[in-house]
């Protein structure tokens, strides 16, 4: 088996034939050993902010000198980004080998695991393998019956900024979807919540009572910018002194204290985690598509902004970046989102908009995306594919304008390496 095939495998198996569970995820490791027993990680689950602030998380890690693990999804350029160690992605060979592992034990079951759950259970024999100090898992779909909620209790899980997503198989209000996430609340762990939504914060309160788990929600006033722009943010959070980060965002500094507070909880445990390695490791962070800056002139942001919590902050990024002006965006999004109050967020600060189709069945074709804008009066225009869509904003926008690609994270791929196509004419 190639690497390819190996993705091919993976790929062939979706959850939505599949009745939620974890069944089927703990007899899969049970047959292959459990790699999970005896490992040390880092839970995360939230709406919004949770690769990011995984990344802060595993680059802060690694600054203090551990080896860790990280396993997020979905990925943008290649399926190995979701599976790395100290920053380096799984290798095809390795990821043949470890497929190739699982196959017989997943073929064994009654019934077959799930695309994630092959992935999670990649993960977790990769980990092993390399002997990770601790691993930082991101929550692919809720928490409660993720296929990663395998693990025992971990050393921390870290809920954060909390919206409505997914709330056909969630919801339908706030606390359900909270509920959902709380499910990776365990007896006697430690949690660190972003907090800031009642409803949400309410909920992980009371779970974490009932399951005797201690709750740190981050105290927000230690934070103070001082600058955002292009390269990134400088900021002070108590008692670091300035931080800087190298992420474009300015929620992404809010992410940061997540992480902050949540090494803070490490480290209060035991955990060798000084105040140079946090500052260090945030100076360190990659995580591409969130606000990347993909070229200069004219200035192409992407971002993975896909749900109405996540397009307000991109909103709020913009206008911080550049006051008063008006920008050409590159947008995509999935018909199950809650559309129109992104396009609501978005109408004010188009000058006009190039649509695309998200590869995804749950995808909103472009035209219909295009007709919506068209009835908030921003001029739209429907595009086939996003090497057209990307052309048409470039253009659109001239050496000196703003472009920033938006919606799924589904197009960042297609998007970046049509921007890349682009330079190289």
């Amino acid at each position: 088996m190639t690497g390819q095939e190996a993705i091919a495998y993976i790929h062939s198996f979706q959850w939505q034939d599949h009745a939620p569970g974890l069944d089927r995820m703990r007899a899969l490791l049970r047959a292959l050993g459990d790699p999970q027993r005896g490992r040390r990680f880092i839970h995360v689950a939230g709406t919004n902010g949770k690769g990011s602030t995984c990344a802060c998380i595993a680059s802060v890690l690694r600054a203090a000198g551990y080896r860790v693990g990280l396993n997020t999804s979905p990925y943008l350029v290649t399926f190995h980004e979701r599976i790395q160690v100290d920053g380096e992605m799984i290798s095809d060979g390795e990821l043949a080998e470890l497929t190739e592992e699982v196959r017989p034990a997943a073929e064994a079951l009654a019934e077959h695991p799930t695309e994630f759950e092959l992935i999670t259970a990649i993960a977790l024999l990769y980990f092993r393998r390399r002997n990770c100090d601790v691993s930082v898992l991101e929550v692919g779909l809720g928490g409660a019956l993720d296929a990663s909620n395998v693990i025992d209790v971990p050393e921390a899980a870290v809920l954060t900024a909390m919206g409505m997503d997914h709330v056909d198989l969630l919801g339908p209000a706030q606390a359900d979807v909270a509920a959902a996430k709380a499910g990776i609340i365990k007896p006697g762990g430690d949690v660190v919540s972003y907090g800031g939504c009642p409803e949400a914060d309410a909920v992980f309160r009371r779970v974490c009572g009932e399951q005797g788990a201690r709750l740190t929600e981050v105290d927000f006033s230690r934070l103070r910018p001082r600058f955002v722009g292009l390269d990134g943010a400088r900021f002070d959070f108590t008692p670091y002194g300035e931080l800087y980060l190298p992420l474009t965002g300015a929620y992404q500094m809010r992410n940061a204290a997540l992480a902050v507070t949540a090494l803070e909880v490490l480290r209060e445990k035991g955990w060798r985690i000084s105040e140079e390695a946090v500052r260090r490791g945030l100076a360190q962070v990659r995580w591409p598509g969130r606000f990347e800056v993909l070229r200069r002139a004219p200035v192409f942001l992407l971002d993975g902004a896909h749900n109405g919590h996540g397009m307000a902050a991109a909103a709020e990024s913009l206008r911080t970046l550049f006051p008063g002006r008006k920008m050409v965006f590159v947008l995509g999004l999935l018909a199950d989102k809650d559309v129109s109050a992104m396009l609501d967020l978005l109408a004010p600060l188009a000058e006009r908009v190039f649509t695309l189709r998200p590869g995804s069945p749950r995808a909103m074709e472009a035209e219909a995306l295009a007709s919506l804008l068209a009835e908030r009066g921003v001029p739209a225009r429907a595009c086939a594919a996003a090497g057209e869509g990307v052309r048409a904003a470039v253009e659109a926008a001239g050496p000196s304008g703003v472009v920033c690609a938006l919606g799924s994270l589904y197009l960042s791929g297609d998007v970046r390496r049509a921007v890349e196509a682009l330079a190289a004419e």
